[in-house]
């Protein structure tokens, strides 16, 4: 099938999951943002735990975004037992994960949630979300970890039906949980458990049975350094890209909290729903392009290769530019979505545009960077994921903030780095591409 067709056909289910998926936590915030009377600090007490909510679910991707890719290629090298030995490793290495994690949060959440900008007021809606939400990190990571694998061998199609039978039904629960039992954060929490572990099942389901693709072998699941260090080496630059997210997350609450209170934190809940729901579609796609450029790579198919990157980074400019036009035209419409407190959006509206005007050809970071790591190139794909947050963003956040623009500063500092960063990426994937197809696929 030409790449044309090929890329939007896989991408389509992947884009629906992603969309619904982004559901989890838009619905939740967007119901909690309209609990009367304390719907404003309840909303910014879920939005504190979000950097440990990314970080929890870069573990996912450590292990997911590293095997899926690696599983692919094997499939196009027709390597079908070292696929599955793949999978069942990733199966096992999500499962010790998951266990590790909500040992250390539970330990530690409530000194964390004051280090990230939890106040006295906002304390009680972070804690008591976060102490529901980790009891289902096993799901959280299985479904998230696993739903590669489905799009390694192009079942898009069932990738996008676990993700949507968990959030269409996260959906239903959370007016019961939250306004019919009374139980506010605690509710909406509950609602995502019980969603994901729906969809966990039903993605082992999916790849346990003995008729189909790749398939979780019990035999293969004892860990083994051999597959499941190419698969961390792979997985470290979305996982990177994860946890520098959730460093950034926490650069913003704490420091917006000592510039503007629980509003200013308040408002960035608010703006990192916005970028997460609008960078939904650009994922989905990207879960498509990284197992179409690993296949052809591992076949040797370079101009397959060369043919999706521009195709995906095209359509995932036009994308950006769209979203940041439209979130710089109606912040009102858009803010109004999460609160009808007039205290928050009137504070919240003037900052939109400073926020998201770099998002306009951050298109051209995603297709470069998922570009790298469909072709393996584990190294400079962890790079640019350390640049864009760490190198460009911690500082400019800290930099801009302390100028008289104060927390505008905050806010612009999202923008200098996307755009910036996106330049860069792009400018050296076009640089390295014909050196690394030139090399080959590992073996």
């Amino acid at each position: 099938m030409r790449i044309s067709r090929l890329l939007p056909a896989m991408a389509l289910p992947m884009i629906l999951a992603q969309l619904v998926n982004g559901l989890y936590s838009i619905v939740d915030r967007i119901y909690l943002g309209h609990i009367p009377l304390s719907g404003p600090l309840v909303l910014t007490g879920v939005g504190v735990t979000y950097p440990i909510l990314l970080l929890i679910s870069s573990f996912s991707r450590l292990v997911g975004n590293g095997g899926g890719p690696l599983a692919a290629m094997r499939l196009g090298q027709r390597k079908k037992e070292d696929a599955d030995w793949i999978l069942s490793n990733s199966v096992s290495a999500l499962l010790i994960v998951s266990i590790l994690l909500m040992a250390f949060f539970y330990a530690l959440k409530r000194p964390l949630l004051r280090l990230i900008g939890a106040s006295e007021l906002t304390m009680p809606s972070a804690d008591g979300y976060l102490s529901v939400y980790l009891l289902g990190t096993p799901f959280i990571l299985l479904t998230l970890g696993l739903t590669p694998f489905l799009t390694a061998e192009g079942r898009t199609g069932k990738a996008m039906a676990t993700v949507v039978t968990g959030a269409i039904l996260n959906i239903a629960l959370d007016p019961i949980f939250i306004f019919a039992l009374g139980l506010g954060a605690e509710g909406a929490a509950a609602a995502t458990v019980i969603s994901q572990a729906v969809s966990a099942c039903y993605v082992l389901f999916l790849l346990t049975r003995k008729k189909g693709g790749l398939r979780i072998v019990p035999g293969l699941m004892r860990p083994s350094k051999k597959i499941l260090l190419p698969v961390l080496k792979l997985g470290a630059s979305p996982f990177i890209m994860g946890v520098t997210e959730a460093a950034i997350s926490f650069v913003f609450n704490s420091r917006l909290q000592a510039l503007g209170g629980d509003l200013a934190v308040g408002t960035m809940a608010i703006f990192s729903s916005v970028m997460s729901f609008a960078s939904m579609p650009v994922t989905g796609f990207n879960q498509a392009l990284v197992p179409v450029i690993s296949f052809n790579f591992g076949r040797g198919n370079g101009e397959r290769v060369r043919e999706a990157f521009r195709f995906s980074a095209a359509l995932e400019l036009l994308y950006t530019m769209l979203v940041s036009l439209v979130s710089i035209s109606i912040p009102g419409a858009i803010i109004s979505l999460f609160t009808a407190d007039p205290g928050l959006t009137g504070f919240a509206v003037p900052y939109l545009k400073f926020f998201l005007i770099g998002y306009s050809i951050f298109g051209l970071q995603c297709a470069s960077q998922n570009a790298f790591l469909g072709l393996g190139q584990a190294g400079i794909s962890m790079f640019f994921a350390v640049f864009r947050k760490v190198i460009l963003l911690i500082p400019l956040v800290y930099i801009l903030s302390s100028t008289p623009l104060g927390i505008t500063g905050v806010f612009l500092a999202e923008s200098v780095a996307d755009s910036v960063s996106a330049a860069v990426t792009f400018t050296t994937f076009c640089l390295r591409f014909k050196a690394i197809l030139g090399k080959g696929a590992p073996s």
